[in-house]
């Protein structure tokens, strides 16, 4: 824990914004990633939110974007979490675990 006094400051900012904690748990329990379209059903995010999310989380390294061409000529976008994203969600949960306990 970071301090004593303020245990939150082990909390991690890009995750435990509420979109972005929705958008890595789902992704967690999908070891192949998730095509953007059903990230979206899932979390129930419009285009322009999901990608503003995606953008945060791939810019601090907890999700990669993978574009692929589909048939039909439109790409299909696959989202999954980075090995250090999962060991990343893995200590947040682990942080948040502490700040429960002193609750």
């Amino acid at each position: 824990m970071a301090s004593a006094e303020n245990p939150f400051t082990s909390l991690s900012r890009v995750m435990h914004e509420p979109n972005r904690l929705a958008l890595i748990s789902v992704l967690a329990a999908a070891v192949d990633g998730l095509s953007f379209n059903d990230l979206k059903e899932a979390c129930q995010l419009t285009d322009g939110n999901l990608n503003r999310h995606l953008k945060a989380l791939e810019d601090d390294g907890i999700i990669a974007q993978r574009k692929e061409a589909a048939n039909g000529g439109r790409p299909r976008t696959t989202i999954t979490l980075t090995p250090a994203g999962r060991r990343r969600f893995v200590k947040y949960l682990e942080n948040l675990e502490e700040v429960l306990q002193h609750a």
